[in-house]
This record gives C-alpha cells, structure tokens and sequence, in this order.
C-alpha cells in the first residue's frame, strides 16, 4: 500500500500574509512620499509579518513533531523551497537589471550628443542622479560599513555551515552555539545598515530623491536588507525549536530550508557589493 500525503486543513495565514504585505507596500510608498501615516502603516505590516511567521511555523513544527511528515511532504517542501528561492534570484535579477540599464545604456544615451540640446550640462558617467538633478551627493563608498558587512555575511555563512554540521553529528551543543553565533551576526549585520542609512541621509546627501542612483541604491540595499530581516526571524524561530529538541540528524528540513534561504541572501549580498559599492 502506497504511502498517503498528509492534507492540513484550511489555513487562516495565507490571507493574514496577503495582508501584511499590503500593508508594508502601503507603507513604503507612503513613507517615501511622505505621507503622516506612512510609517505607521509600515510598521503595522512589519508586526503582522512577524507574527504570520511565528504563527505559520509554529503550526508547522507542531504536525512535523507529531510525525505527519513523511518522505513525500519532505520532498514537497524542497521543491517548494527550491522553487521559491528561485523567484527571489528573479526578483533580485529584475532590479540589477535596471542598474545594468541605467549604467551601460541610459546614462551614455542621454549624455550623448543627440540630448545635447535637452541636457547640454549632462556629463554622464556613474554614480549619477541623471539630467536635472542639481542637488549633489556623495556616493557610497565599498570601504568601511559595506565591506565590514560583507565580512558578516559571509562569516554568517560559515557559521550556519558548522551549525548544520553539528545538527547532523547529532552534537546539540554546538548547534545552539554556531546557530546563536549566526543570528548575532545577522543582527549586527542590520544594526550596521541602519547607521549606514543615517549617515548617507545626514552627511552624505544620499536619498531616495536622488535620481537614479538614490534610487536604485536604497532600491537593492533596502530589498537585500528586508531579505536579512526575515531570515533573521527564521533563524530565531529555528533556534526555539532547536532549544525545545526539534530536529534530529535524519529529518531536519526545517532548519535546511532556513540554511538555503540565509546562504541565498549571502551570495545576494556579494553580487550586490561589487555591482552596486565596487565596481
């Protein structure tokens, strides 16, 4: 007899979700437009996301404890988690796309001699806000925050690495240890990025108004940064569990999933420190 496929019952969380994002996306653009309830509302759609994620996966890890899980579940949630992953590669691709644009295709154009006569102050060349923009700026620097940031992420790799090593060694000590040392770095990592945000708004003249590389700036770190904040909680609720015995050396997909999303947004980071701070 063939094994079944366990069916959870209907779920309240995908339209909880569906309403967070709502919210955050409100938010957003009110907040950059700067409407009074823009940051109300962003922060509104931050608390309903962190409480779609405890929620959903606590339900989650209550039938994966209870044994409904089977090898046909656990091959469905790689796919899933495979699948999804991929549509963040194609998100992020979208928008180094458009820097690709701006840099190689847009900026030349309109500094070439056939926008003379509509742009004839336009140099060209990158970082720039584009043509019509006279408020000057000081672009970021790939040394300092950005590169020490770097080093965090890609120290945060390692560390998970050790922590999944332990997990399959069955050695329960050094997972919480390498798996606390990731989250810190994580956090460190955001608190890092934040300072960064304030410093290019009050000493460096660097915003979202400021044309194109404003926006594509804060576009890719903001998105990247989100990224990191979500994986961060997923770390967390991975670390819970992990203190309340979940997981074992042979059905831990769980915490793999988590691993798979954190090492994704490491090699997000490195593409978008070469292209964006480097290069």
């Amino acid at each position: 007899m063939s094994q079944g496929y366990y069916v959870p019952a209907p779920s309240k969380w995908p339209i909880i979700g569906a309403t967070a994002l709502f919210l955050m996306a409100f938010g957003v653009v009110g907040s950059v437009n700067r409407l009074p309830v823009g940051h109300w509302v962003l922060i509104i759609g931050l608390t309903v996301l962190a409480y779609l994620i405890y929620g959903w996966v606590r339900e989650v890890a209550l039938e994966s404890e209870a044994g409904k899980y089977k090898a046909k579940e656990d091959k469905s949630f790689r796919w899933s988690m495979a699948w999804f992953i991929f549509s963040e590669v194609m998100f992020f691709a979208s928008f180094f796309a458009a820097l690709y644009y701006m840099r190689v295709l847009s900026v030349p154009w309109l500094a070439g001699p056939e926008q003379e006569l509509l742009w004839p102050d336009f140099a060209g060349g990158w970082p720039t806000a584009g043509p019509g923009f006279d408020e000057k700026f000081t672009p970021m620097a790939a040394w300092g925050i950005p590169a020490f940031n770097t080093t965090l992420l890609l120290l945060s790799g390692v560390t998970i690495t050790f922590a999944h090593w332990a997990l399959k060694k069955n050695d329960r000590g050094a997972l919480k240890l390498w798996l606390f040392v990731t989250i810190l770095l994580g956090l460190t990592f955001l608190g890092c990025q934040m300072y960064e945000y304030g410093h290019a708004y009050s000493e460096m003249n660097l915003k979202m108004t400021s044309g194109a590389y404003g926006s594509i700036f804060y576009i890719l770190t903001g998105f990247h940064g989100f990224h990191v904040s979500v994986g961060t909680i997923m770390l967390i609720s991975i670390f819970f569990r992990i203190l309340n015995g979940h997981f074992t050396p042979d059905q831990h997909f769980g915490f793999e999933g988590v691993a798979w999303y954190w090492h994704f947004v490491d090699v997000v980071w490195l593409i978008l420190f070469i292209f964006v701070y480097l290069v």
